[in-house]
């Protein structure tokens, strides 16, 4: 199914440690394999420049700057403004990895409130769109973007919200990413949103080295295994492989306006 299927891979930590000596030859694989481009979202300030180093020297990589809520704790009132900074700095697709996580109850959510607000700011400002991470908070995170009325699009990583939530992102310009999660048996939510979303609101993603597809044999996930989320996708739709592999990618590109 693969042969001259072509992908994006929305949402690929290149940057992480599990890639170190391994990265050069992991990017050719992925090229050879039918990957056409990866996005790299930054997480903390401290790894921006390794993302810059990746896609300076990989043509298929582009390059995502953020302060991850997860790690809201470690960001400062200094690292926003280094954000700003960087955007003068060679070309970036998006802003992200931004948003909120509120899945653990001990989370700092003010916190996480004040860096996703400063941050669609300074995407709005430079007129970029959002790669977000949200859990456990769709609804705040959509009155966010309405109340800033923010316009820039971006991307919903890893979404698994409910059908309205799905709709009143794509109605604000998201496109929608589907990944690893997506091929477990059990994922029955995630498997009825990916076969009755428009194809126009979807994008693949692996979020390698993480949430590793139920084929995963290895420690970690890779860009690879794009390819066995992509067939998951094409499992629960009507369109052929090719219109979905095409759409994807169209999708991916237009939303990060590297057309």
């Amino acid at each position: 199914m693969t042969n001259n299927i072509t992908l994006f891979d929305t949402h690929c930590h290149l940057d992480f440690p599990q890639f170190g000596g391994n990265l050069n030859k992991m990017i050719i694989k992925s090229e050879e394999a039918g990957i056409s481009g990866i996005l790299i979202p930054g997480v903390k300030r401290d790894g921006w420049r390794a993302i810059r180093q990746i896609t300076a020297t990989h043509s298929i990589c582009h390059t995502a700057l953020g302060l991850h809520p997860m790690f809201v704790e470690q960001h400062t009132k200094s690292h926003l403004h280094d954000l700003e900074m960087a955007l003068s700095v060679g070309p970036i697709a998006a802003i992200g990895e931004i948003g909120l996580d509120f899945y653990n109850s001990t989370a700092n959510r003010s916190m996480q409130i004040h860096f996703v607000t400063s941050q669609i700011s300074i995407a709005k400002s430079a007129e970029l769109p959002i790669v977000l991470h949200v859990r456990k908070a769709h609804d705040e995170m959509l009155k966010i973007i309405t109340q800033m009325k923010f316009k820039g699009g971006g991307i919903v990583h890893a979404f698994n919200g409910s059908e309205h939530q799905a709709q009143k992102y794509c109605d604000l310009g998201f496109k929608l990413g589907f990944g690893g999660a997506m091929t477990y048996p059990r994922a029955a939510k995630l498997h009825r949103l990916a076969a009755t979303l428009p194809l126009e609101s979807i994008v693949l993603e692996t979020d390698a080295p993480d949430m590793p597809p139920v084929t995963c044999q290895q420690k970690y996930n890779t860009p690879l295994h794009l390819f066995d989320n992509f067939r998951s996708l094409v499992t629960l739709r009507q369109e052929s492989a090719a219109q979905i592999a095409m759409q994807t990618t169209i999708n991916a590109h237009a939303i990060l306006n590297l057309n």
